[in-house]
């Protein structure tokens, strides 16, 4: 399998609002964990995700991923993300952030992507007050949190 054409594919169809060939590189019943909105589960939900929910209040993607390293089954790599804003707070600014994409595959197919990352940057950039941002950090913390591999960590 060739993982820098199918990161590749994966960010172009982000940019270019392609939720079918976005969700095609997905297994059926695959998952898209999202930093802000949550998990979407099989291919109807992730095509909408990209085509309703990332563009709503965004234009002008751009999605760079580097360094892919990869055993067959799992794909890590860097990324940078950004988006111009159309929340009234942005005023049409580009914001953006960084992370890792962790992407678990099954016969070269993504069956789940997660990321760590730093979007309290992109919050910041937006123009959100210092709340709103704390509202999406506790959200986002949460989630990291209630993964199995923080269990050991609760306590």
């Amino acid at each position: 399998m060739d993982v820098s054409a199918l990161l590749k594919e994966f960010t172009t169809a982000v940019e270019h609002r392609d939720g079918r060939t976005f969700a095609s590189l997905f297994t059926k019943d695959g998952v898209y964990h999202d930093v802000f909105y949550g998990a979407f589960r099989g291919r109807e939900r992730i095509a909408g995700m990209i085509d309703d929910w990332f563009h709503r209040t965004a234009r002008d993607f751009r999605w760079e991923m580097f360094r892919p390293v990869s055993d067959g089954t799992m794909l890590y790599a860097y990324y940078t993300f950004s988006y111009v804003s159309t929340l009234p707070e942005a005023g049409g600014k580009r914001v953006g952030f960084d992370g890792v994409s962790m992407l678990r595959l099954e016969d070269g197919k993504i069956a789940e992507y997660r990321e760590v990352a730093n979007s309290a940057i992109g919050l910041l950039d937006i123009g959100f007050a210092p709340e709103r941002v704390a509202k999406i950090l506790r959200k986002e913390e949460a989630q990291i949190k209630a993964r199995p591999e923080w269990a050991r960590h609760a306590s």
